[in-house]
């Protein structure tokens, strides 16, 4: 096969040379690889995600454009990690449940003794002394030196540290291994394997055969193994590596746990040949009657119908695709019930081919940011949030099922919430789907936290992937209202570009939706503003500030006066307090509830003057482990600042915005 290859790109690259253009198409993305004619303005293209590629064409030669090609084979065949919408509703088997593994700190299982990795030579693929190839011994002389269905297990969804004890601190290598069987349901159908999400880098193997390796340790991946499934004992290996890494979208340093492992839902996931691969329906911006976005067809190579059903409405359209099976969508609804908190309204989309049914569960609403309000369906709203982290407080691990979900979301609504800021990453798609039935709004962010390198190209390619990811999977759920770029990065001309870039990004896949970032303010000439050049950029000017926590007393908090000239809408995106839930005191000794709640009766009376503001996210819902945090016998290994402690106590200060809340919706309902 590797010799059938080599040829045919041999003989393509001949022919390359001697016509005007050739056009490569992919049929699992929208791919198009492009030769334009040799002459001095000739160009070589690749056009990947809405990224563009150009090389000088004329001075290639023949080696040189073999090289290419084959880079471009590489390129598509590491395609194969496609995001495929709408992953609940389809036919999924679940791989969830006991999965063995192997701890690797110094990574055995990957490098043979001279340091090289046994899956990038040819020769050395099938070494049983690699861990993907699940050897076993032969015969008694055998020399193995591990065994996966000997070594204990783990349970997937689910984080390493909160496991076993031994690996409450471990950052490095673990090895998982998953046996299933499996028979299609239809001879000509396609199977992919798709991973919500491992913590940070998966090097994924079936049956001994690398699939692909992903970075970014919150957004889902896949790849399709059609054609590497076998109806019995097939095994599915998974490198995981938690390691920091200066250069890494998180960086080394970070006040959250490093969680390591299969954090979300592992399956197998069934479509037909042809198959509805991306979607994207809400509501065009500004004009709550019209629906836009388009379908993208998989695998199709001819114009194809599709039919839009929405039964509730009565509406039924057909439309049909271009050749590479893509079709945009503008027209007109009528009779919609608008999404909203309070009326969380949801409709039942139903898209057929000729090959398939999928059904979809979307809610329509329209979100503006203008002359300094936020705008929800044509009404000015004010945004009673919370922040929280991904941490199900009371395991002390990542949340992973829908039940963790559910448990946070249901103590935001206690707290009167409306709006929940999820940090400092994407989260579980669990959660945004419940937020789409219980009506809570979603500001959802990619982990660009404190101090990326933000000069190095690949840094922000790995920033942008997690933020097309995050959009890409999120794009038809009502409930997000904000993508986020990033949280509390230095000002700098090489951040400021980065941010910027990725902003202009948000935009391309997504004009929806509003755009911001948790930015930092300065004092200056007694007013404290927010002097940072990507406010101008984004839609909403939302800002971190602890006055009386990190600086100053509580005390002092009424007397802080703002200033804003962004004419924005403004959110304090976060304030708060490190609280020892049952530690009282005065309100003037640091970590008693008393001292906590002053701080946010002091924090309110100062918003209540702020005449910008739209919407508050305090930090956070409850308390979450952070390795930063060390006070004995306070801390313990916790960040404090939760309003409800790590037993699931809710501390003074809850009260005390829950009742803040509460007085400003019941003033919203007397207008």
């Amino acid at each position: 096969m590797r010799m059938i290859i080599i040829k045919s790109l041999n003989r393509i690259a001949t022919k390359i040379l001697n016509i005007k253009s050739i056009f490569f198409t992919s049929s699992v993305f929208k791919n198009t690889y492009i030769v334009k004619t040799p002459k001095k303005s000739g160009r070589l293209f690749s056009l990947k995600n809405q990224k563009l590629f150009l090389f000088p064409f004329h001075y290639l030669n023949k080696r040189m454009i073999l090289m290419l090609l084959f880079c471009f084979l590489i390129f598509e065949l590491n395609a194969q990690n496609s995001l495929i919408q709408n992953i609940s509703n389809r036919n999924n088997t679940s791989l969830n449940g006991k999965w063995h593994y192997i701890i690797d700190p110094y990574e055995t299982g990957y490098y043979d003794f001279r340091y090289k990795a046994y899956d990038t030579d040819e020769k050395m693929k099938s070494n049983p002394g690699a861990y993907y190839n699940n050897a076993k011994p032969k015969n008694k002389l055998d020399r193995i030196e591990y065994s996966f269905d000997a070594s204990p297990t783990l349970l997937v969804p689910g984080d390493w540290n909160s496991q076993d004890e031994k690996l409450l601190y471990y950052e490095g290598t673990i090895w998982y291994k998953k046996s299933f069987d499996y028979k299609k349901t239809k001879l000509k159908n396609r199977v992919f394997i798709h991973f919500g999400a491992v913590n940070y880098i998966a090097e994924v193997y079936l049956n001994g055969n690398k699939l692909g390796k992903h970075e970014g340790g919150f957004t889902p991946f896949s790849y399709e193994v059609t054609n590497s499934l076998k109806e019995k004992n097939n095994y599915l290996i998974v490198k995981v590596d938690n390691t920091r890494h200066k250069d890494a979208i998180p960086t080394l340093n970070t006040d959250w746990w490093n969680y390591g492992g299969i954090t979300r839902d592992v399956s197998l996931v069934e479509v037909p040949n042809k198959y509805i691969y991306d979607y994207f329906i809400q509501l065009k911006q500004s004009e709550r009657g019209i629906i836009s976005g388009y379908i993208q067809l998989s695998n199709v190579d001819n114009n194809e119908d599709i039919t839009i059903e929405i039964p509730e409405l009565d509406f039924f359209k057909k439309i049909r695709t271009d050749k590479n099976g893509y079709v945009t969508l503008d027209f007109s609804l009528k009779g919609i019930t608008l999404w909203t908190p309070e009326n969380p309204k949801l409709y039942d989309i139903v898209l057929k081919t000729n090959y398939e049914e999928l059904k979809d569960q979307i809610g329509f609403r329209t979100i503006e940011s203008k002359n300094g309000e936020i705008i929800l369906n044509g009404k000015p709203i004010f945004l009673r949030g919370i922040c929280m982290h991904e941490e199900n407080t009371m395991r002390g691990g990542r949340a992973y099922s829908e039940a963790d979900a559910i448990i946070s979301l249901h103590w935001a609504k206690e707290l009167n919430c409306n709006f929940m800021r999820l940090a400092h990453y994407p989260h579980n798609e669990h959660m945004i789907r419940l937020a789409d039935k219980e009506g809570m709004l979603l500001w959802s962010e990619i982990p660009v936290y404190w101090t990326i390198d933000f000069d190095k190209d690949f840094v922000y390619e790995n920033a942008e992937n997690q933020l097309t990811d995050m959009i890409n999977r999120d794009k038809n759920r009502a409930s997000i209202i904000i993508w986020s770029m990033a949280n509390e990065t230095p000002i700098s001309e090489e951040r400021n570009m980065f941010l910027s870039k990725l902003i202009s990004q948000a935009r391309a896949i997504d004009n929806t939706r509003l755009i911001s970032a948790a930015l930092l303010h300065k004092s200056e000439n007694g007013f404290n503003k927010i002097a940072d050049p990507i406010s101008k950029e984004v839609d909403i000017v939302a800002f971190n500030q602890y006055i009386g926590w990190y600086g100053g007393h509580p005390k002092d908090i009424t007397a802080v006066k703002w200033q804003f000239d962004q004419n924005k809408p403004v959110i304090i995106s976060e304030f708060g307090a490190g609280v020892l839930g049952g530690y009282h005191a005065d309100k003037d000794t640091r970590w008693s509830e008393e001292y906590g709640d002053f701080l946010y009766k002091q924090t309110i009376k100062m918003m209540e003057n702020m005449s910008n503001l739209r919407g508050v996210t305090p930090w956070i819902l409850a308390d979450f482990r952070s390795p930063k945090r060390n006070l004995p016998n306070i801390q313990d290994g916790w960040n404090r600042k939760g309003l409800i402690s790590n037993t699931g106590t809710k501390k003074l200060a809850f009260y005390t915005l829950q009742k803040w809340y509460r007085n400003i919706e019941m003033k919203r309902k007397r207008k």
